[in-house]
């Protein structure tokens, strides 16, 4: 899944996040949109991504962990 978090700018963050969600997720994908807003791409859920936030320093509202609407098109059979 595809989440969108919105209640911080993760900048600088976003390397600490991403090395503490490979520990859960080896596959996971890491980056900071154009506005500065953390992106995820994990099969963790919600409330384990605010965790995974927590331990990486980040304390954010389970609220402001978004999913996104998925871009699978199917083609790949995943």
């Amino acid at each position: 899944m595809q989440y969108l978090v919105t209640s911080i700018a993760a900048g600088a963050a976003a390397q600490s996040i991403g090395e503490v969600l490979c520990m859960l997720d080896p596959a996971a994908l890491v980056d900071v949109d154009n506005l500065g807003r953390l992106r995820l791409s994990t099969s963790l859920v919600e409330d384990d991504i605010v965790t995974v936030l927590a331990r990486a320093g980040v304390a954010v509202p389970h609220a402001s962990v978004h999913r996104l609407a998925s871009e699978c098109c199917g083609g790949c059979g995943g």
